[in-house]
């Protein structure tokens, strides 16, 4: 397939935040009156640069991804699809989801994404539990979380809530009441996150009181993962579960190693070139920096990804499907035989890691369990060292 026929996903970056919660480790900045309008027009400049750049491309999803996007005026939003559309082939049943928080996301803000074209909507729940939600630092509740969730519902085609599980001092029934409750909205998608303390963060460097310790934060896992199986969702990605065959398209865009454009502040893209070479771009990560690029007309950097990384690099994003992956798939998006991994994939069968099957390998309870190992045994010699995974 070349370049021009490959289906191209598209993440834009919102930065912003009413606040920073304990636990955030994502590119997300406070500001009392960010620079909305001119953040937008570099927005759109930058998508210009890359139609410039890449000539028509078919856009298969859009994920507005933050900071808190629903912070953003509407009519910008709008305006930005608008330009999206304009210059790349928008498909017919585009998945263009927006990302927002329960507290910034009333009737009129809800509506006015609608209305902008956005038909998916993932809801930064967390906990509906009101202690829970103090102790992480959100400006919600959670009457205010089930109340946007009904309207993400009734508003949007599709919607997704983020529960995060192992807080302090909550144990396996606790969380399980925020699945039921998430549940009882109605919802076919779910992400189900484990909260770590990431480095950096206020967590990491004041970690709150009551934290479960590893068994027992293993346990309350065990325990929502068990409900969700039981009650027909179906885990698909390492974080992700759907219903009836509910899927975050964008998501597995990146899972299954495809092309993406990342525009905004600290956004990442890949493109792969008519001979299969990828490469990464990213742009400065603060706002202030971003726009000071754009005012010079380069926002972005980009390298070429080695060969010999491109296996690794496949890795990381297809083990953290529960389908797997194919030798096809390995040796279209690497241009790499099977046979390039070969001790590697029997080292994690070996370890019970991945489970080898007619159509390619699998990971298996324990791999996903283990993911960052598992991945480990990928990594290009020398040297080998342990990879942070970062959901998208």
């Amino acid at each position: 397939m070349t370049p021009a026929a490959k289906p191209l996903g598209l993440y834009l970056h919102y930065p912003w935040c009413v606040r920073r919660c304990g636990y955030c480790d994502f590119n997300a900045h406070v500001a009392a009156t960010p620079p909305q309008e001119e953040y937008f027009a570099a927005l759109r400049a930058e998508l210009r640069s890359w139609r410039q750049r890449l000539g028509p491309r078919r856009l298969a999803t859009v994920f507005i991804g933050g900071g808190t996007p629903s912070l953003a005026p509407p009519h910008l939003v709008a305006e930005l699809l608008a330009e999206a559309a304009g210059l790349f082939s928008l498909a017919a049943d585009a998945e263009i989801t927006l990302e927002a928080n329960p507290d910034s996301f009333s009737e009129s803000q809800a509506a006015g994404f609608a209305a902008a074209g956005v038909n998916r909507v993932s809801v930064g729940v967390q906990s509906f539990d009101d202690g829970l939600l103090q102790t992480l630092g959100r400006a919600h509740d959670g009457a205010t979380a089930r109340a946007a969730l009904e309207r993400a519902l009734r508003l949007f085609d599709r919607a997704n809530a983020d529960l995060m599980y192992a807080l302090p001092g909550q144990d396996a029934a606790l969380a399980l009441t925020d699945v039921a409750q998430a549940e009882a909205c109605g919802l076919r998608h779910l992400s189900c996150y484990h909260l770590m303390l990431e480095p950096g963060t206020p967590f990491a460097k004041a970690p709150p009181a009551n934290l479960p310790d590893p068994d027992a934060a293993a346990d309350v896992e065990d325990a929502v993962h068990a409900q969700l199986a039981a009650r027909g969702w179906e885990r698909y990605e390492v974080s992700a579960w759907g219903r009836g065959g509910d899927r975050c398209r964008h998501n597995l865009g990146y899972w299954e190693f495809g092309d993406y454009l990342g525009v905004g502040a600290g956004a990442h893209g890949k493109i792969t070139e008519a001979d299969g070479t990828a490469w990464r771009w990213s742009n400065p990560r603060t706002p202030r920096g971003y726009l000071a690029a754009c005012r010079r007309g380069a926002p972005g950097r980009g390298r070429r990804v080695p060969a010999a990384d491109l296996a690794f690099e496949f890795m990381l994003n297809a083990l953290r499907l529960a389908r797997g992956f194919s030798a096809a798939q390995f040796e279209q998006a690497t241009g790499q035989g099977i046979e390039a991994v070969a001790p590697q994939l029997a080292a994690a069968a070996a370890r019970g890691w991945l489970r080898p099957e007619a159509d390619g390998w699998r990971p298996t309870r324990r791999g996903f369990d283990l993911l960052q190992d598992l991945c480990a045994l990928f990594v290009p010699e020398p040297p080998r060292r342990r990879i942070a995974l970062q959901a998208a």
